[in-house]
């Protein structure tokens, strides 16, 4: 099936800009509190014996699979991080991937798929695919899927939705790792 290329160029365009403003949120969560005081008036007295060189902070990796994520083989979305990872066995990540998150989310928590879609109209209209479902929250149904135009935009913020949306490549993946029954991890 041949994909256009305005709908990889927007995938593309989404992904960058979810990576941009996650690594903000990081930026502006290492900013130290004392930033901008002004230097206190006492000088400690300085020491005679060197110091030891601090060893270099490690970076956390976005794309790092979240700590508190459950154990096995199973989908974890990171609702802070608007990310997916699908994790098979031995806790290895097979791929992770940013999502678009519709405007109801579910609790944190971990669930089952429990029921899968080929393909359907979305609830805000458009033409979805690999629909993978596994909450309800406020009578909404919460899962995964691609739109068939490859959008990813951002949904109407008046409406109640509970797709979360991806790529198709990302969403082809989904569909063959989560079948009914497999364990989903939602974490803040």
């Amino acid at each position: 099936m041949a994909r256009s290329s305005s709908g990889i160029v927007a995938g593309l365009t989404v992904a960058a800009l979810a990576a941009v403003g996650f690594l903000a949120f990081q930026a502006s969560a290492n900013v130290p509190d004392t930033l901008g005081d002004k230097p206190s008036v006492s000088v400690p007295a300085k020491s005679s014996a060197p110091k030891a060189p601090k060893a270099p902070k490690a970076k956390k990796d976005p794309n790092a699979l979240p700590a508190p994520s459950g154990t096995g083989v199973r989908v974890v979305y990171s609702l802070g991080a608007d990310r997916v990872w699908l994790v098979g066995a031995g806790g290895k990540v097979k791929r992770t991937f940013a999502v678009t998150p519709g405007t109801v989310d579910p609790a944190a928590g971990t669930y089952a798929v429990t029921s899968r879609t080929g393909s359907a109209p979305g609830s805000d209209g458009t033409q979805i695919e690999h629909i993978v479902r596994f909450t309800l929250s406020d009578g909404i149904a919460i899962g995964f899927s691609a739109a068939v135009n490859g959008s990813t935009d951002a949904p109407d913020p008046e409406k109640k939705l509970g797709g979360i949306r991806s790529s198709r490549a990302d969403g082809d993946a989904m569909w063959a790792f989560a079948t009914v029954g497999a364990k989903v991890v939602v974490v803040r």
